[in-house]
């Protein structure tokens, strides 16, 4: 793999990263939605 396509792959993977996070983060916001990480787990809050 070339320098340039492993900084490419680099940024994709981060720039994913952070939206999938920033995607989290909305919804936790959001006053009556359940945040769900794609593995099952959910925020309980009683």
């Amino acid at each position: 793999m070339t320098p340039v396509k492993a900084a490419l792959l680099s940024v994709f993977m981060l720039s994913g990263i952070l939206m999938w996070g920033a995607g989290i983060y909305a919804a936790d916001a959001a006053g009556d939605h359940i945040a769900i990480d794609g593995y099952g787990v959910t925020a309980s809050i009683d």
